[in-house]
């Protein structure tokens, strides 16, 4: 069992005190680990299959042709088709489909003559209905969600990394390593953000995978981006190595290193947790509007950004598409921005401050 000391169980009692950011902060941890676990909820892929007296978990599993289970083809079996061919034969053989039985890549072409923007259904199993290639709405929320949440997460633990070090090191040391950072960091922060991320998306390999660009495309938001909270941690630092315990850990022999991270950092924290809400959010809606645009998660990876582009161009013929990519976009922010304001009442300087 972890044993927290009384300080970090104040902060925690505080934290709680606030109901909506304490309650905001489970929701969105609930909605993340469901995110997380996606496939076993919103999948094309069976979650458990009885054939012939034997059981397959696909899952998580390789891919299945169709002649493992006595069908005439070689390509992935089609689990749907599978589950309405067992309860037809009734041999005791059954198929356990996810609630949402389609994937956020899948075209759903089951209605002859469909072209598109199918309305939500829930005899059909999509509850939010589909977009103009008929993949299903419900499904690319859900996958999306994921990738916005785990892409705002990197964006922040990378720009805190880079804007720490420089803004410590500064705000340490003053003098001539402070002028000369400061000037480099004013010279980069006026580089144009938006321009170079297009720029280097523009030419980023078409033949590089989807994992690749993703991972290029935070880099270069994070390359952009951690100018701002520089100042901020540099500010901080620079005016707390002022107090007393820093010149009295001096004293007696502690190095910068120590000084900075055992003495400073832990008192300018309630800097950086102010903001993180903040950069969050500022990360998902980043990436939003770079998918708008064109230039963010590359296609087909499932984006709120590429179905809102769907929406705007198709208001009156797909409603439910708007609706549904505002309400989860819009719930998202608001509940960073709650648990935003309860972690920074419970990390308050004014309350809260280590000297060691």
């Amino acid at each position: 069992m972890i044993k927290l000391n009384p300080l970090t169980q104040k902060k925690l009692r505080r934290f709680r005190s606030i109901k909506r950011g304490y309650w905001s902060f489970v929701i969105l941890l609930l909605l993340y680990v469901f995110s997380l676990a996606g496939e076993l909820f919103v999948n094309k892929r069976a979650l458990l299959v009885s054939y012939q007296g034997t059981l397959y978990f696909p899952t998580y599993g390789e891919q299945m042709s169709g002649k493992e289970f006595g069908l005439d083809y070689d390509y992935e079996v089609d689990y749907r088709s599978l589950q309405k061919k067992f309860q037809r034969e009734e041999l005791g053989d059954w198929v356990i489909m996810p609630i949402v039985p389609f994937d956020p890549y899948e075209m759903d072409y089951a209605n002859e003559g469909s072209t598109g923007f199918s309305p939500p259904s829930w005899k059909a199993g999509h509850f939010c209905g589909t977009d103009k290639t008929e993949r299903d709405v419900f499904a690319r929320l859900l996958y999306g969600f994921r990738i916005a949440m785990t892409f705002s997460l990197g964006y922040l633990f990378l720009t805190y990394l880079i804007a720490i070090g420089a803004g410590s090191v500064m705000g340490y040391f003053g003098g001539k390593t402070d002028m000369v950072g400061l000037r480099l960091v004013e010279i980069w922060a006026n580089v144009p953000f938006l321009y170079m991320v297009i720029i280097l998306v523009s030419v980023m390999p078409g033949w590089w995978g989807v994992g690749w660009q993703v991972s290029s495309l935070l880099f270069i938001m994070v390359l952009f981006s951690w100018t701002g909270m520089t100042y901020y941690i540099r500010a901080a630092v620079y005016k707390e190595k002022a107090r007393d315990y820093v010149s009295a850990a001096k004293v007696i022999g502690a190095g910068p290193s120590r000084i900075i991270f055992r003495h400073l950092l832990p008192n300018v924290i309630s800097t950086l947790v102010t903001f993180a809400p903040f950069t969050i959010a500022a990360a998902i809606s980043s990436i939003t509007a770079l998918d708008f645009l064109g230039y963010g998660l590359p296609p087909p990876t499932p984006s709120w950004g590429e179905l809102l582009k769907q929406a705007v161009g198709n208001l009156k013929t797909a409603p439910w598409i708007v609706i549904s990519t505002v309400s989860a976009l819009v719930l998202t922010l608001t509940l960073v921005t709650f648990v935003g304001e309860a972690v920074r009442e419970a990390f308050d300087p004014k309350k809260f401050s280590t000297y060691e």
